[in-house]
Order: structure tokens, then C-alpha cells, then sequence
């Protein structure tokens, strides 16, 4: 078993210390500073660290179908989002600072309407023939309910349309026998628990342990309503300065922000996960997971996996064009770090949410299957070469929607124990 050592926080912690501070007073910036440390406190402790280094442990209860550690061991039960009645989020702050300018004008037109109704009857049909492939492969496939999400709605803080449930990843985080739902960060997606709650609630039902994180108010102080980018250079001055559209008004993150390594998970701070975010799911997971803040050379952070994703124990995919600051801490503990190759997605192609780095955004079935684009020749080799057998799907118009295969899934069990890859 490959075993490196764990990992400390982001290289500009500090930055991102002093910006919270500066906004929310001395006594909130030595809260994000020990928040930061945490991962040296834990690197610290020869108890949390290595103690149990050579024991497999499964304190999940037995047949409870509910359990997952890591992104690569033997898949046996999946939701698959839904495509169906697919909205486009109204133009607001948090919105706009996630996309692409070249997309602002769709978002101001069609903004509480259905995205394109030909590209999402598309998009339908090829996510079908990715589950009836999940099935031949022998995996269990669950999907969430059909809602109609152009409905508006109004809080005492904000009003919105919904957008989808396309992808379970952004909401759910499975952590052992637990499953997570996530406070999101997009107005839009406030009430988007809606459509797995009755999945949930069957595998609660089943001995599975249930979380909902707090629910954040979504009120305006959570969002600087000023956040200035109008260009890529923008973007990457301000996330070079630890600047995001979310603020630490109060505890916010996507699921997808959240990568899983065993005993170890790792997460960035984003447009989209805050310090307060993560600092709930550190305490929550302690003391059995260790959560590690790393961080990239990325103008557009939001979520994780088409920039870092693991795809097998000391095996990691890493995007070229987002260097990770940490990435010589993983080479020096004897990490294969992958470079994938370039997208072959055209450009006249739209993804509306998202870039062509969704290429990368694959689903391990286990450590030797993979599930990857059937367009992408070029990491189909890749894989290959490593001795990973490809599973090739076409999901170009569910790309669009914001997703390759990792955001499109949920893993709920695969079969595996708790096991520490890292001291």
C-alpha cells in the first residue's frame, strides 16, 4: 500500500487570512488561521495520523448500502442526475462570477427559462444510455425525481428560479456510511435537495447516517456584490489574492469542491466553498477524516474534479493549465501525478457552465475501468497506457449542462474498507 505523508493547507492561506480579516474583524481572522493550521496540527499527531497506518477499518454497519471512502474502488451503486426540465439560473452576482463572458448574454436573456430544448432532449438521451451501460457493468443506478424547476420562489432574504438536478455530485458527498448534503452557494440551487430527498430517505431508512449541512440564508452579505471581473486577467488577479464572489458571512460549499483519498479528503477554497464551509466539514469529520486545503493556479475556481481528481491510491490526474501549488508535496511522498492531455471538444461547442477540462471529469468503476468521453481519444490513450481499460460514453450535450462523468455521479457504495493513504 503506497503511503505519503499528509499534506498542510493552501500556499496563500495567509492571503486569504488577511482578506477575511480585513472584512470580518481580528477575532474572525484568528478563527480562519487555525482553520488553516489544521492540517499542520494533524500532520503533528503521530496519534490521528499514523496510528492505525496498517489497519483496514469498516465501521459501516453491515448491509447498510450505503458506502464509499475513495473515487476508485469496485463501483456497486450510483445516482445518475437528471437532465429533465433544465433551467438556466438567473443572472445574478454569484452566477456571473462562475461563467464565462462570452456566455453573460445567454444568461441575461434566457436567465428562469429551459436551456435549449433540442440540446437537452439530447442531453436526456445520452445520459439514459450512460445508466443502461452503469447497469451492463454491473452497478445499480438510482435517479432523482423529476421536479419542475422554472417554479419561483422567495425567501425572506432573495427570490429565484431553480435550475436542475443534473449533478448529484455538486450536492452530495458520501463519506463513509454518511451522506452529506451540501448548502450550495447558487441561489438557484437552494432548494435542489428537493429532488434526492426520497432516495435519501430510503437509504436513511436502510441504516444509512444522514447530513444536512446549515443551511445558509443566501442573503445579500453573502455575496460581494461588487466583485469585479470582466476579464481572465481579472480572474486570476483576484484569485491570486484569495478573492471570490462568496463571502464568510456564513458557511457555504458545493460537494464537488471535495476530492476523497480514505482517511484523507482535500478541498479549495472557490467561488463557491468558503473557509466557514470548510471548517464545518473539518470539525464534523474529525477526528476519523483529516481535511486538507490545497489550492491552484485557476482564474475560475468551482469545484474540483476537472482540475484535481484521484483516480486510484497515489495516482492523480492533474490539469496542466491549473498547476496545483502543493503538487511537489504529492511528488516528493511518491505520487504519480498524471498531466491529461488537451481537450479535443470544438470551440463552437457550448458549455455554458463549464470548461473543456470536463475531458478529466471521469469515473473510476474501479482501479483498471474507467468511464471517459468517447470523443477524447486522447485520454482514452492516456488510460490505456497506464493499463486502464476505458468505458466509452458519449455525453457531449450533457456536457454543456455543467458536468462530465465524476459531476453527472454520486458513488454510494463501493467496495472497500477505510484505510489511511497518507501519513
Amino acid at each position: 500500500m503506497l503511503r505519503v505523508r499528509c499534506l498542510r493547507g493552501g500556499s496563500r492561506g495567509a492571503e486569504a487570512a488577511h482578506y477575511i480579516g480585513w472584512r470580518l474583524g481580528r477575532v474572525f481572522t484568528g478563527w480562519v488561521q487555525r482553520s488553516l493550521q489544521s492540517t499542520q496540527a494533524a500532520t503533528a499527531s503521530q496519534n490521528t495520523c499514523a496510528a492505525d497506518d496498517n489497519k483496514a477499518t469498516s465501521p459501516v454497519p453491515k448491509d447498510c448500502p450505503v458506502c464509499s471512502y475513495n473515487e476508485w474502488d469496485p463501483l456497486e451503486e450510483v445516482i445518475v442526475g437528471r437532465a429533465e426540465n433544465a433551467c438556466v439560473p438567473p443572472f445574478s452576482v454569484e452566477v456571473k462570477a462562475n461563467t464565462y463572458e462570452k456566455y453573460w448574454g445567454f444568461y441575461q436573456k434566457f436567465g428562469g427559462q429551459s436551456f435549449p430544448k433540442d440540446h437537452v432532449k439530447k442531453a436526456i438521451a445520452e445520459i439514459e444510455e450512460m445508466c443502461n451501460i452503469l447497469k451492463r457493468e454491473g452497478v445499480i443506478v438510482k435517479r432523482p425525481d423529476p421536479i419542475d424547476w422554472s417554479v419561483k420562489y422567495k425567501t425572506p432574504d432573495f427570490e429565484s428560479t431553480g435550475m436542475y438536478a443534473a449533478m448529484p455530485r455538486d450536492i452530495l458527498l458520501v463519506v463513509g456510511n454518511e451522506i452529506i448534503e451540501a448548502p450550495m452557494a447558487w441561489r438557484a440551487r437552494f432548494f435542489e435537495y428537493r429532488a434526492y430527498r426520497r432516495i435519501i430517505k430510503d437509504y436513511f431508512n436502510s441504516g444509512a447516517k444522514w447530513t444536512t449541512a446549515p443551511k445558509p440564508t443566501m442573503a445579500d452579505e453573502l455575496y460581494d456584490q461588487d466583485y469585479p471581473i470582466h476579464s481572465v486577467e481579472d480572474r486570476h488577479k483576484l484569485a491570486a489574492q484569495g478573492k471570490f464572489v462568496t463571502t464568510e458571512f456564513e458557511p457555504c460549499f458545493d460537494a464537488a469542491d471535495f476530492i476523497r483519498a480514505g482517511r484523507d479528503i482535500f478541498v479549495q477554497r472557490s467561488q463557491v466553498t468558503n473557509y466557514m464551509g470548510i471548517e464545518w466539514m473539518r470539525r464534523h469529520l474529525a477526528p476519523d477524516y483529516r481535511v486538507h486545503i490545497i489550492s491552484f493556479k485557476d482564474p475560475n475556481p468551482m469545484h474540483i474534479d476537472a482540475t484535481f481528481n484521484i483516480i486510484g491510491p497515489g495516482l492523480v490526474l492533474s490539469n496542466p493549465d491549473r498547476p496545483c501549488h502543493q503538487i511537489e508535496l504529492f511528488k516528493k511522498a511518491g505520487w504519480t501525478v498524471i498531466r491529461p492531455p488537451v481537450p479535443l471538444i470544438p470551440d463552437d461547442h457550448p458549455l455554458w457552465m463549464s470548461s473543456k477540462w470536463l475531458s478529466m471529469n471521469v469515473l473510476m468503476l474501479d482501479e483498471k475501468r474507467v468511464m471517459v468521453d468517447a470523443n477524447e481519444t486522447s485520454i482514452q490513450k492516456m488510460f490505456e497506457n497506464l493499463g486502464i481499460s476505458t468505458i466509452k460514453v458519449n455525453i457531449r450535450h450533457a456536457n454543456s449542462l455543467g458536468g462530465g462523468f465524476h459531476c453527472w455521479t454520486c458513488d454510494i457504495r463501493r467496495r472497500g474498507t477505510l484505510q489511511s493513504y497518507f501519513d
